[in-house]
């Protein structure tokens, strides 16, 4: 099933959710089908990005805004809703974060390393240097069906 039609059958067995707005996509990693396959058990509750190293015209995530969660062959898991957004420098992303990010061990050592591997790549590919204090967009999200 493609993600629309996910979608428009979430909404017509949601009443109350009246808007179209949805935000479609899969987690920017290499273990993209993990990741979806942890939102859709709820134990991935929340997910960080690289705040500059969003596009330009690419908007951000907002509080109430649903998500289309898709695996590794764009098919469509999960719909969450995001419950908070906040720009952390990446050194000052708790423990509780990383925790609900639900990766690994859930520790934010673990957090840190794998975070800081695929942001550093990241970077590399824009022609950028990773740091310690770049801008973290921190989302905490709730998987709604």
């Amino acid at each position: 099933m493609d993600a629309e039609t996910f979608w428009q059958q979430f909404k017509a067995t949601h009443p109350e959710v009246t808007t179209n707005h949805h935000d479609t996509y899969a987690f920017g990693s290499d273990d993209v089908d993990e990741l979806a396959h942890l939102v859709k058990i709820g134990r991935k509750t929340a997910t960080t990005s690289a705040l500059d190293l969003y596009e330009v015209d690419e908007p951000l995530p907002f509080v109430g805004e649903y998500n289309v969660i898709l695996d590794g062959h764009d098919q469509p898991v999960c719909i969450t809703q995001t419950k908070v957004t906040e720009v952390v420098p990446f050194d000052q992303v708790t423990q509780e974060h990383a925790y609900h990010e639900g990766e690994d061990d859930r520790t934010l050592t673990s957090w840190r390393q794998a975070h800081r591997d695929f942001f550093t790549a990241a970077y590399q590919k824009m022609g950028r240097t990773f740091n310690e204090q770049i801008p973290c967009f921190c989302e905490v999200f709730e998987r709604v069906d």
